[in-house]
């Protein structure tokens, strides 16, 4: 009688098991059959609202790769970005973030990439260094974020070189009213108003092939400008602090989905810094 009962209880107990397991499986495929992205409408390379940038073609194969449907929350990316997107649980992934963003819990990087020396390719300047004594008498574009304690590297660098008279700086967010508005200090170079313009990888690759005339894109030189100035990021994706779920599944996903990630990434231009050299977080 007794085994019988006991008998009886293990079968329910396992019974229940089971349907615990299956709810916990049907849960975990409900919260996975919609993968919902923060993005940017209008700014490419990255992404528009046309889902023609490089993180949108990353998005669309996470999605595959998930068996999920993807969706997007479009804010820009201005201040307020992530506290008005992710934090507000309005989406759950940020496709591009510095490896050590510190809003966000982060996957392992899926590219590093560089700062760049944009110039006419029918102008043989030939500039791979900031210590190029050539940048005191040339025409510079650089790209600003705003005051001096928030201003890209780059503008750091020239500033710390007194390089400042020749220098003319264009906003990382450019007028929003514009289609492709980060694209003007590439536009620059091409249009001669610059003779040579620093610019973020990913951005200059990318607009440098649209222009109607050949420019040169050479990785800035140093890597690190001492004490501690870095040129070269890693960069992730980023998820609410709370979701290492997602995270740990991005993880295996950018493992497994490398080679077609890294050939998104060839087909924008994105300059890619090789793992093996030296480089920190932002």
């Amino acid at each position: 009688m007794w085994r019988g009962a006991s008998r009886a209880g293990a079968v329910g107990l396992a019974l229940l098991c089971l349907t615990a397991l299956a709810c916990e499986r049907a849960r975990a495929a409900t919260k996975t059959s919609e993968l919902r992205v923060c993005s940017d409408p209008n700014n490419l390379p990255f992404s528009n609202e046309r889902q023609q940038g490089f993180e949108n073609k990353i998005a669309e194969l996470v999605a595959q790769d998930l068996n999920a449907r993807l969706t997007y929350t479009w804010w820009a990316q201005h201040r307020g970005f992530v506290r008005n997107s992710l934090n507000a649980n309005e989406c759950d992934l940020l496709i591009g973030v510095p490896a050590s963003f510190e809003r966000t819990i982060n996957t392992v990087p899926y590219y590093r990439s560089t700062y760049v020396f944009v110039t006419r390719h029918d102008r043989p300047l030939d500039i791979r260094s900031f210590d190029d004594p050539a940048l005191k008498r040339l025409k510079i574009g650089v790209q600003m974020i705003g005051d001096d304690f928030t201003n890209t590297p780059p503008a750091h660098a020239l500033t710390q070189r007194n390089i400042v008279q020749n220098v003319r700086g264009y906003s990382v967010y450019g007028d929003y009213r514009l289609p492709n508005p980060p694209a003007r200090i590439i536009d620059a170079v091409a249009k001669g108003e610059v003779d040579v313009a620093i610019a973020w990888g990913p951005l200059a690759g990318y607009f440098a092939q649209k222009e109607p005339v050949a420019l040169d894109v050479t990785p800035v030189s140093p890597q690190i400008d001492l004490p501690f100035l870095p040129f070269v990021f890693d960069i992730s994706m980023g998820v609410r602090r709370s979701d290492t779920a997602l995270r740990d599944r991005l993880n295996t996903i950018i493992a497994r989905r490398k080679e077609d990630i890294d050939r998104i990434l060839a087909q924008y231009g994105v300059p890619r810094v090789d793992a093996t050299q030296e480089s920190p977080a932002p």
